[in-house]
């Protein structure tokens, strides 16, 4: 530990990170903009084509930024794992999906840790990012690399520091969000608290990796339930005739005691639709029975089926049928003004109203073309975001609220708008109805 300390110190230490995605690519810029070389990591040999090239593709990750990392000297980009022995720290940044019945995945981290088991070598620091069930670094990650025969802490050291990426929020970055750390035993605390202390802000250490895969899970579960709580609230005051973005706007205005959440057509992104349930189906290995997060992804997952039913009402309302509608979903990015689509409402809503028997389309700046996923391939290609493309739909659905969306004169031939994000604002020119959903 003293040693790999010391390399820290003087930025010699060399950092792998496995995983060039929205969490490993910032966390490997960060690294090398604090002076460590470092070695991207990743299985997909168009990323790291393109980071060869120092092209990002990642929108709020401008290529300038990744081609000065390139030109520099200090980072590098591999698709091969046999670097990882040159590597003193690993950093394992990978995907936690579900499957198909809402089980944790580990398929990702399962099949990287036998990478990075492949290459252990003595006084090696290891530390899994991605977010996952407590226990999961000390019951999974640790006897795949102790089977190598090294032994943590005398070989090699273990920790758990997890992600708090926010895609395209101007205030927060990788360097400046607090870094929570917690290792399998205090030598691998004390050096990922060292090592994350050369490139970030600030680290904040823990007694273990439980409690720092735990508060992760904390971090995301409270943000789940308090949008469950306005999305059940909104679907209530819907029903009153009462503006839920009103009633938020006012209780806003108390100096204490209330934080403000907000409704949306369900939720997205790889963190808050996930995450609560690796500790739901682990906390059923102790008999607990997670009540509060079952109850807020029924009524988060049912958000969807809301918009395209508020839809299909509008329609009725106006005398037509969804049935041979044509309707545009604006955003298939899960939040505002990034290229993150992951989990996004967005596709099920298509889907549905497809299903349905609406003529679909989409329209996103940042999404020419729709990427297939794991769970949704639509085989769409993005529609101009003109007035003029706008007003040949029968219906909006605005399902992100994007800055190139929030143009009043986008809307001025526009009949019909279902606005999920309270977009639309009094007088506008357009559109001549809006519904909110």
């Amino acid at each position: 530990m003293s040693e790999l300390i010391t390399r820290v110190a003087d930025r010699s230490a060399r950092v792998g990170v496995i995983g060039m995605g929205y969490v490993g690519l910032p966390l490997a810029l960060v690294f090398e903009r604090a002076g460590f070389p470092v070695v991207g990591f990743d299985i997909d040999e168009r990323k790291v084509a393109a980071l060869r090239r120092g092209d990002s593709y990642i929108d709020h990750i401008g290529a300038t930024r990744v081609a000065a990392a390139v030109q520099g000297g200090r980072f590098s980009a591999q698709a091969s794992f046999e670097a990882l022995a040159t590597c003193d720290a690993v950093l394992i940044c990978v995907p936690t999906p579900l499957g198909r019945h809402r089980e944790p995945d580990l398929s990702f981290v399962y099949d990287t840790t036998r990478a990075v088991a492949a290459h252990l070598r003595r006084g090696q620091l290891v530390v899994l990012e991605s977010t996952t069930y407590p226990g999961t670094t000390d019951e999974e990650v640790r006897p795949i690399l102790e089977a190598t025969g090294l032994r943590t802490p005398a070989d090699f050291l273990l920790a758990f520091s997890p992600e708090r990426e926010d895609p395209g929020n101007p205030h927060f970055d990788t360097r400046t969000i607090p870094k929570v750390v917690g290792g399998v035993n205090a030598p691998s605390t004390a050096a990922a608290a060292a090592l994350y202390g050369a490139a970030v802000e600030r680290v904040v250490p823990v007694s273990s990796a439980r409690v720092a895969e735990s508060s992760k899970l904390l971090e995301n579960i409270y943000r789940a339930t308090n949008i469950a709580l306005v999305n059940e609230l909104k679907v209530t005051f819907d029903r009153m005739g009462i503006d839920v973005w009103e009633v938020i706007a006012a209780a806003s205005t108390k100096p204490f005691g209330f934080t403000p959440f907000y409704p949306g057509p369900g939720l997205g992104g790889h963190c808050i639709p996930v995450d609560p349930f690796y500790l739901t189906w682990k906390a059923a290995e102790y008999g607990v029975s997670t009540r509060f997060i079952e109850l807020a992804g029924e009524i988060n997952t049912a958000m969807p089926r809301y918009v395209v039913e508020k839809t299909i009402r509008a329609l009725n309302d106006a005398g037509r049928s969804v049935r041979g509608a044509r309707i545009c979903v604006l955003g298939l990015a899960y939040k505002a003004n990034i290229d993150d689509d992951r989990e996004s409402p967005s596709y099920e809503i298509i889907e549905l109203l497809e299903e349905a028997g609406a003529e679909v389309d989409y329209c996103d700046p940042h999404f020419p073309v729709a990427r297939p996923g794991r769970r949704h391939d639509i085989g769409l290609a993005s529609v101009p975001c003109t007035a003029d493309t706008l007003s040949g739909y029968d219906a909006l659905v605005l399902a992100t609220a994007h800055r190139e969306f929030d143009v009043p004169d986008l809307y001025a031939g526009v009949d019909l708008l279902v606005d999920t994000r309270n977009v639309v604002k009094p007088g506008w020119p357009g559109p001549r109805r809006v519904v909110k959903a």
